[in-house]
């Protein structure tokens, strides 16, 4: 790996290998890295995946079996930028399928407890509209739906007028 960019590690309690299967099969742009297993030295058990790298979307990942000490949160999401409806329909429902969960505007948790945010085109322009009424209109509309409706989201920004 180069010294510019990211690398997000994910840290696991013994399924980053099942995640990265996972992730691949959700993200059709990806591919798999390295892995590699622990040692006698440990801490865990000789031979079992340690880690994995792992890329989709460019971005570039490495998934850690590190325990139970550290689970998931909101506190941290990956948006995903949708071309168009039916990209976004693809993701929100394939991240909440097998034991996801939907949340609130847009948001997602997978069946691993990663949280992401599913972005229709046009949702981030309402909400962040010049004209502070249409904005506040938009984001209102936003904060009822678990699944963004980027139509209803524009109706409700158009109803000042």
């Amino acid at each position: 790996m180069s010294g510019n960019g990211f690398t997000t590690c994910l840290w696991f309690d013994g399924d980053a290998e099942a995640a990265a299967d996972y992730y691949l099969s959700v993200f059709k742009d990806g591919r798999l890295g390295r892995i590699g297993r622990y040692t006698d030295a440990g801490p865990g058990e000789a031979g079992s995946v340690m880690v994995v790298e792992f890329e989709i979307n460019g971005q570039k990942f490495i998934g850690l079996n590190g325990g139970p000490q550290f689970p998931f949160t909101e506190a941290i999401s990956f948006q995903i930028h949708c071309a168009d409806e039916a990209e976004a329909d693809y993701y929100y429902d394939a991240l909440t399928r097998d034991g996801g969960q939907e949340s609130a505007c847009g948001w997602v948790k997978d069946r691993f407890g990663v949280s992401w945010q599913v972005t229709p085109p046009g949702a981030i322009e309402l909400i962040s509209d010049p004209d502070p009424g249409r904005a506040s209109r938009a984001t209102a509309a936003m904060m009822k739906m678990k699944k963004l409706d980027v139509a209803e989201m524009r109706r409700a920004a158009d109803s000042g007028h």
